[in-house]
């Protein structure tokens, strides 16, 4: 005779409770937390006290932030300590800063022909080593504002993965351009530029709006489009408005219905002007900039991101004869402007967001902007910090995120040998002594 069956349901009952007993022989898997303890915590450059605490951090995030060098840190259950860090008064702990103009897969001076050579995945192996110099450098989030292919995509994916080190990425991917632009392929025969074209140009409204729709999908945090003529680009129709206004709108409206913001690489007065009435979030440069067009930034809200530090480079690179005859004619006229720029935004009370144009310059000098915003723009240290954290933080739409120490925050923390507030060679790259990036210690 066959033995007899529970029923199905006592069966199931007997099962799961199996189960709980097997399960609860398992050990409990604790959160480990990291907690930082500096007599000099700058919590927010605006507010600009530094004052002593000590830093919780889990998953990635602050915790919290308690006043006092040795405040005690409270436990839940299955919580523990994993690893504490004492810092001396030589050093001062603040948010990582924010750079809002990189090109993470670039380096400067390319020979003219590397664009047509150069993989995009070559490129995103460039990228991945300019990103841990960035992070290194103290700046644990940057605005990518253009990257070959999905290059700039998969760079911002696999650092957020974990997969690599590097900053918080915000990626534009290819910039928008007209044909034959700047951020158009051009100098090569006709069938090369057709097989190397990316899909980034566009003429008339429609099309525009289009191209900003197709990156949309492809990924892209913001769209940036080239408004004006560029230094290093091989076109040679000068440096002012390239756009229509009405192509500008379709792009900036277009971007803006899907979420987006809007960066306008623009050079020109003209070009600044239209890009600012056509309601962008940010002109990068603003190089030539004078009073039409600071009164539409003025009545858009644009942010400025002054971008000085290619001059740096120029001045390195020129010498060496690293630029076609062409780029290096719009070198010369480009740095006659330096700085009026910035001297001009400050007096009329714009928001100037911190930005380098790194890959332009040299990926791991980001810092090197922050004297030239002060002999430029007339701006203090704590200005140009405030500029790096609150302020790029703001633009980037991060400012419950990153640029500041606050519960809830990101874990973006960084440690410089000197005072931020008075001395910003306290954040040039051989001063910064130790990075922390989403949690993660990137440099000690």
């Amino acid at each position: 005779m066959p033995p007899r069956l529970a029923p199905p349901a006592r069966r199931r009952g007997r099962l799961a409770a199996t189960l709980l007993a097997a399960l609860a022989t398992l050990p409990v898997l604790a959160t480990e937390l990291s907690v930082l303890r500096a007599p000099r915590v700058l919590l927010d450059p605006a507010e600009g006290r530094v004052m002593p605490a000590t830093l919780v951090v889990a998953d990635g995030r602050l915790r919290a932030v308690l006043p006092g060098l040795e405040a005690e840190v409270p436990l839940g259950e299955g919580e523990r300590i994993a690893e504490e860090r004492r810092f001396d008064a030589e050093h001062t702990l603040l948010p990582g800063l924010i750079d809002s103009h990189v090109h993470l897969a670039f380096d400067p001076a390319p020979p003219f022909w590397a664009e047509a050579v150069v993989t995009p995945e070559r490129a995103t192996a460039l990228g991945a080593r300019n990103a841990l110099r960035t992070v290194q450098a103290g700046f644990t989030t940057v605005r990518d504002l253009g990257a070959p292919g999905q290059a700039g995509f998969a760079l911002r994916d696999a650092i957020a993965a974990g997969e690599l080190p590097g900053p918080r990425v915000l990626s534009a991917g290819r910039m928008v351009s007209i044909i034959g632009g700047h951020g158009d392929l051009t100098g090569f025969r006709p069938e090369v530029m057709e097989a190397l074209d990316e899909g980034n140009t566009c003429t008339g409204a429609a099309q525009c709006a289009e191209v900003v729709r197709r990156l949309s999908r492809a990924g892209a945090d913001v769209i940036k489009f080239a408004a004006t003529g560029g230094v290093l680009s091989q076109q040679n129709r000068g440096l002012d408005q390239h756009f229509t206004d009405e192509e500008m709108k379709a792009i900036v409206d277009t971007a803006h219905q899907l979420g987006l913001k809007v960066a306008a690489h623009a050079h020109g007065p003209r070009g600044i002007e239209a890009a600012a009435r056509a309601g962008v979030d940010s002109i990068e440069h603003g190089t030539y900039v004078d009073e039409a067009g600071i009164r539409a930034m003025r009545g858009s809200g644009s942010f400025l991101v002054p971008t000085l530090s290619p001059t740096i480079a120029y001045r390195e690179n020129l010498p060496k004869g690293l630029y076609t005859p062409v780029v290096a004619a719009k070198i010369r006229v480009r740095l006659e402007a330096t700085g009026r720029n910035i001297a001009a935004a400050r007096r009329a009370g714009l928001k100037i967001a911190y930005g380098t144009d790194t890959g332009v310059s040299e990926h791991g000098r980001n810092a090197e902007e922050m004297p030239l915003m002060v002999q430029y723009g007339g701006m203090s240290p704590q200005e140009v910090l405030v500029s790096a954290t609150r302020t790029a933080a703001e633009l980037l739409g991060l400012e419950d995120e990153v640029g500041r120490l606050a519960p809830g925050f990101s874990a973006d923390v960084i440690a410089v040998r000197g005072d931020p507030l008075t001395d910003l060679g306290a954040l040039q790259r051989d001063r910064v002594a130790f990075v922390m990036a989403r949690g993660r210690v990137v440099r000690e």
